[in-house]
């Protein structure tokens, strides 16, 4: 992860190639993937979610995991993503095959990834 821009009440933000391929940790600090690429919301000029590869080995059997950003917390500290969730519940949530991402209009996917995860996105 890239050094934050920003400081105190400053806007802080990251480049979105900074976290592509990020690890994430829960907040046990137990390692539940990295992160793939991340969703816009274009008519809201926000992130909608992150896309989370957890799962499988050398990433064969792994499943993307559609992740709300608000759902996330930055761990400046360790450079980190830290996700608020066990390696059980993850592998519960809403997810997708690598070679069959959900449609960006599929409003049933995004409302269960958003209830999944209790309402934390920003989008």
């Amino acid at each position: 992860m890239a050094e934050i821009i920003g400081s105190g009440n400053q806007t802080r933000v990251l480049t979105a190639h900074s976290i592509i391929g990020d690890d994430v940790v829960n907040t046990a600090g137990e390692h539940v993937g990295d992160i793939k690429d991340l969703m816009i919301d274009v008519t809201k000029g926000s992130i909608a979610y992150a896309v989370l590869d957890f799962g499988g080995f050398l990433g064969i059997g792994s499943k993307y995991f559609a992740v709300p950003w608000g759902s996330f917390t930055v761990d400046e500290d360790n450079k980190r993503l830290v996700l608020n969730v066990s390696k059980e519940r993850l592998e519960r949530s809403p997810g997708f095959d690598k070679d069959n991402w959900p449609m960006s209009n599929d409003a049933a996917f995004y409302a269960s990834v958003n209830q999944y995860y209790g309402g934390g996105t920003s989008a």
